[in-house]
C-alpha cells in the first residue's frame, strides 16, 4: 500500500483573482511568504471594456490589468492556479487554546486539497440584475451602474435610469451632472421616488416616467431604447441601473461565517461578508478584502485594501512566529 501524497502546505492561500486578491498576493510574496492564488476566473469588471480611475493604468482592459498583476506576483514566486474553492475548513484541533489553531485546509471543485496558515478571501461579488429582456447583454457596455467608472463615457448623451431600488434618485442626479439628457423610468412601484426626491428631481430638470420598462433594444450592437409598456420606444444611449450585490462567500459555511445584509445608511444593497477595518473576520487566521467586503470599492480601492490586508496577515505571520521562538527559547534556558 503506497502513503498517500503530502498535501501542500503554504502561508498564506488567497481565494480569488482579482485587484484585492493580486494586490494582497504581491505584499506577501514580497514579504517570503509561500503564497497560493486560487482563481476562479470570473472577474466582476469582465464585461467592461476598460477600467477607470486607476491611477497610471487609467482605461486598461480588466482583463489586462490581471495579467500584468498575475506576471508581478509570480515574479516574487507566488504561484497562481485557475481552480473554483469549494469549501475552507479550520485545519486541526478547533478547542485549541492557539486562537489560529493549526491554519486552514482549502478544497477545490476539482477535487485538490492544500493547507494554509492564514486564508485571504478576495472573491468579489455577483451582480444581480433586474428581469428586464434585453438587460443583462449589455451589462457592462451601455448598461451601467457607476457615474465614476462608466460617467465620462456618455457625458451628453442620453440616458434612462430604471428606479428598482433606493438607488435610484442618487444616481440620477449623479448622471445629471453629465448629460442634461436624463430620464427616471419606474421599473418597480415600490421603488418610485418620494415625494422629497421627486422635488429634487424636477429642480435638476430630470423627468419621472411612471411607465414600466419591457425591453431593452439594441441597433447595430448598440443600446438603442427602451419600450415601456405603453408600447412606448424611449430611444436612448445609456440605461443606468443599481443590481443588488450578492458576496461569494458560501465556501466558508463549514466555518460558521458567510454574507450579511450590506445596508449603507440604513438603505440594504445586497450582502457582504463582514470584515473589520482591516480586513479580519470573525474566523482568527481567515481575512477578506475587495468587494467581497466593501461593494462599493472600485478597483483601485480594492488594490488598495488587498495591499493592507496583505500586509497585516504578514505582521499577524510574524507575531506567531515570534511567540513560537520565544517558547522555544524559554525551553532552552
Amino acid at each position: 500500500m503506497t502513503d498517500p501524497l503530502p498535501v501542500p502546505e503554504h502561508d498564506v492561500v488567497v481565494v480569488g483573482g482579482g485587484a484585492a486578491a493580486l494586490s494582497g498576493a504581491l505584499a506577501l510574496g514580497r514579504s517570503l511568504r509561500s503564497v497560493l492564488v486560487l482563481d476562479a476566473g470570473e472577474p466582476r469588471n469582465a464585461p467592461a471594456a476598460h477600467a477607470h480611475n486607476y491611477l497610471g493604468r487609467e482605461g486598461v482592459p480588466p482583463r489586462e490589468l490581471l495579467a500584468i498583476g498575475r506576471a508581478e506576483v509570480e515574479q516574487y514566486g507566488v504561484e497562481v492556479v485557475a481552480a473554483r474553492v469549494a469549501e475552507v475548513r479550520r485545519d486541526g484541533d478547533p478547542d485549541s487554546p492557539d486562537p489560529h489553531g493549526t491554519g486552514f485546509t482549502v478544497a477545490t471543485e476539482d477535487g485538490r486539497t492544500v493547507r494554509a496558515r492564514r486564508v485571504l478571501v478576495a472573491t468579489g461579488l455577483v451582480d444581480v440584475l433586474p428581469d428586464v429582456p434585453g438587460l443583462a447583454a449589455r451589462w457592462g457596455r451601455d448598461v451601467l451602474h457607476c457615474p465614476y467608472c462608466h460617467g465620462w463615457e456618455v457625458r451628453g448623451q442620453r440616458v434612462v435610469v430604471l428606479a428598482t431600488g433606493p438607488m435610484a434618485t442618487h444616481q440620477a442626479l449623479l448622471f445629471g451632472q453629465l448629460t442634461e439628457h436624463v430620464v427616471v423610468v419606474v421599473a418597480d412601484p415600490a421603488a418610485h421616488p418620494a415625494e422629497a426626491d421627486l422635488e429634487r428631481l424636477a429642480a435638476r430638470g430630470i423627468a419621472v416616467l411612471d411607465d414600466p420598462p419591457l425591453e431593452v433594444l439594441t441597433t447595430d450592437d448598440a443600446l438603442s431604447g427602451v419600450r415601456l409598456a405603453s408600447g412606448e420606444l424611449l430611444a436612448c444611449d445609456a440605461v443606468v441601473v443599481s443590481p443588488r450585490v450578492e458576496a461569494q462567500a458560501g465556501f466558508l459555511a463549514p466555518l460558521g461565517l458567510g454574507a450579511e445584509p450590506f445596508a449603507p445608511g440604513g438603505v440594504e444593497l445586497g450582502t457582504a461578508l463582514p470584515a473589520d477595518p482591516m480586513g479580519a473576520t470573525a474566523v482568527p487566521g481567515l481575512w477578506a478584502a475587495g468587494n467581497v467586503t466593501d461593494p462599493m470599492a472600485q478597483v483601485i480601492a480594492s488594490a488598495a485594501a488587498g495591499l493592507r490586508v496583505g500586509a497585516m496577515i504578514n505582521a499577524d505571520l510574524v507575531e506567531e512566529e515570534t511567540r513560537a521562538a520565544v517558547a522555544a527559547r524559554r525551553a532552552l534556558a
